[in-house]
């Protein structure tokens, strides 16, 4: 059963996850770290508890979740992992992060890329997959049966989904996603999102004014 550490990043107060149990081992989700600060934050978290990263993950590819991957894999050895369908979000970043002011180092591709159904194990901890498109082409997120809880990316918000205007967004694909598949976990999972504070499941199946 995993424990979570938020930390909030880059200009788009993007949250980067840590997930680690009693083994010590760890995986990293949606690395937005951008600064040097932000970067130090990170690993200094990881080395004052005693933990032993061993995956990088990525619900999607957009800018603002994978400002950090080169880092990782500097300092960590790790390429990220995710679902194919996300490799020309990832592809893109390149062009347009100058754009919006980044310097993005680019990140280093999958030696694996994620399916849309299994699981990913670390330590004593389990992630069952969920492939939730509508904000990108093929968003995943991560949900632990023990602990009960979801790393959701962007797809739902604490009163909010995410946007669909960017390229290979769906607002019909998005909400259908959520109500099948992520009201499908029980109503007191808590949901950590990509931004913005966590909630429940339950809590947005009453007042999500989007759902």
């Amino acid at each position: 059963m995993a424990n979570v550490q938020s930390f909030v990043n880059n200009p788009y107060q993007e949250n980067t996850y840590i997930l680690f149990d009693d083994s010590k081992e760890c995986v990293i989700i949606d690395p937005g770290m951008y600064t040097a600060a932000e970067q130090n934050t990170v690993v200094k978290f990881i080395n004052d508890n005693g933990l032993k990263p061993v995956a990088l993950l990525n619900t999607h590819c957009h800018v603002d979740h994978v400002l950090g991957n080169r880092f990782v894999f500097d300092q960590y050895g790790l390429k990220p992992q995710f679902h194919q369908g996300e490799s020309e979000v990832l592809a893109a970043v390149v062009a347009y992060a100058p754009s919006m002011g980044f310097r993005y180092d680019a990140s280093p591709l999958p030696d694996t890329f994620l399916p849309e159904t299994g699981t990913i194990a670390f330590g004593n901890t389990t992630l069952q997959l969920i492939f939730a498109p509508g904000h990108s082409p093929a968003h995943l997120c991560f949900y632990d049966a023990d602990a009960n809880i979801l790393i959701g990316g962007d797809v739902l918000f604490r009163n909010s989904i995410g946007r669909t205007d960017l390229p290979g967004g769906d607002y019909g694909t998005l909400v259908k996603n959520i109500e099948e598949k992520l009201f499908a976990l029980p109503d007191d999972c808590t949901v950590y999102p990509g931004h913005g504070p966590e909630t429940t499941i339950g809590y947005e199946k009453k007042h999500n004014p989007y759902l």
